[in-house]
């Protein structure tokens, strides 16, 4: 199997307060497509940042405690699905892609070996999930929000009107495939994945100099 054919999908915690998480988790593993899981933080990095104006830690420690918050999701999500699995290495996403297996990445231990990703709140799941799909290979990349996206969007937009976050065009591959997909999308989002195809709109990245 190439990784080109791997979709890599970052699921955005705040799915989490809503109804929509089990439905969307359901969606997920009907899936056909092989498939990563890039989780949010959710309400674990809320709390992240509700506390960080308390305590007043720095910005790298408040960045080290959202990726963890995103591991905390992934566990989470994990364990609402049956072929969810929390794959912490290159080498575990890889197996359980070959084992038709969905890993979860939890991203903590690769991101430790990479220093040279900035470590502030400019750097979100977003991102990251560009970054994953940059290293690994992966052409395509699927947000799922619950943001309704305005019809012929682009990424350098949706940037700006701070729907993404600002570190995303930097680490997406050149060539790569964008699709969002948000509430609207749900219904039939579980039907569209088991046929092979991905939910929600394609993202045309827009201004070239953004990228």
């Amino acid at each position: 199997m190439s990784m080109n054919d791997v979709l890599v999908m970052k699921f955005g915690g705040s799915a989490t307060v809503l109804r929509d998480l089990a439905r969307w988790v359901e969606a997920i593993e009907r899936t056909s497509i092989p498939s990563i899981v890039v989780p949010g933080g959710g309400p674990f990095a809320d709390a992240v940042r509700h506390n960080k104006y308390k305590m007043g830690y720095s910005e790298e420690a408040a960045h080290q405690m959202a990726i963890l918050a995103m591991e905390q999701f992934g566990h989470a999500l994990a364990s609402l699905g049956q072929r969810m699995v929390p794959a912490n290495s290159e080498e575990a996403i890889k197996a359980a892609i070959a084992r038709g297996e969905i890993p979860v990445w939890m991203p903590y231990s690769l991101l430790c070996q990479h220093q040279e990703i900035e470590k502030t709140w400019a750097v979100t799941a977003d991102a990251l999930s560009a970054w994953l799909a940059a290293r690994l290979g992966c052409r395509r990349v699927l947000l799922i929000k619950q943001t309704v996206v305005p019809e012929n969007s682009t990424l350098f937009a949706l940037r700006g009107a701070e729907i993404i976050d600002e570190a995303f065009l930097q680490m997406l591959a050149p060539g790569a495939d964008v699709h969002i997909a948000g509430p609207y999308d749900l219904a039939g989002a579980g039907r569209r994945f088991a046929e092979g195809i991905i939910p929600g709109r394609p993202i045309a990245r827009g201004w070239q100099g953004a990228a």
